[in-house]
């Protein structure tokens, strides 16, 4: 049997980890990649999650830890563009690091990824959000996001990101890029660097 493809993630809150992580695992799944993920983030916000990769990356390359095969990073893109939001992050990332990088970038925060197919989203919850034009405002979608939970008539415990994992498995991923470009660009180059290691996978020792 293929030993599994490791994947590390540095995200930048519980809102990330809750959505983020059963999509990188239900992506590694449709590719049929063997896969182990480490969330080694996920608490603190932007600059806690850059300051633990840049710990992260020296202690890899002393041999404290082990090399990832992937490196996932979440960071919301806070209404930058896509481009200047992954260049941001990139420029916190060592050499050694680049060809392992795979960015996330919510624009202009992770809650709208939530809300990119309100199709599935009435069926998981019960009421489709109003998705709308794109706005900034920090707590924007947010509070669509918990809105809406309580509209269909859920106790918002967690302002509506206990259903992240449900979402995430019902979501038509083509029909959600179609309305949020930052989500089809990280499944895209999510899909596009699995595929480069699956002849890697294929040839490790049993």
């Amino acid at each position: 049997m293929s030993n599994p493809i490791s994947l590390d993630l540095f995200l930048e809150d519980r809102a990330h980890e809750q959505f983020l992580v059963p999509l990188v695992q239900r992506i590694a799944r449709e590719e049929k990649i063997p896969f182990s993920e480490r969330v080694r983030s996920a608490r603190g916000g932007h600059g806690r999650a850059l300051s633990e990769l840049r710990l992260y990356q020296t202690l890899v390359t002393k041999g404290f830890t082990s090399r990832p095969d992937l490196l996932i990073v979440g960071i919301d893109g806070n209404c930058k563009t896509f481009a200047k939001a992954k260049k941001a992050i990139e420029g916190e990332v060592l050499p050694s690091f680049s060809a392992r990088l795979v960015v996330a970038c919510p624009d202009p925060h992770v809650e709208r990824w939530y809300l990119a197919d309100p199709e599935s989203f009435k069926a998981v919850v019960g009421r489709a959000p109003p998705l709308g034009k794109k706005k900034c405002d920090r707590g924007h979608y947010k509070g669509v996001l918990a809105n809406t939970v309580r509209k269909a008539g859920h106790p918002s415990t967690l302002g509506g990101i206990e259903f992240a994992r449900d979402l995430v498995r019902a979501m038509d991923l083509f029909r959600a890029g179609k309305n949020d470009r930052s989500l089809k660009a990280f499944v895209d180059n999510l899909r596009s660097s699995l595929r480069t290691l699956r002849p890697l996978e294929r040839e490790r020792p049993e």
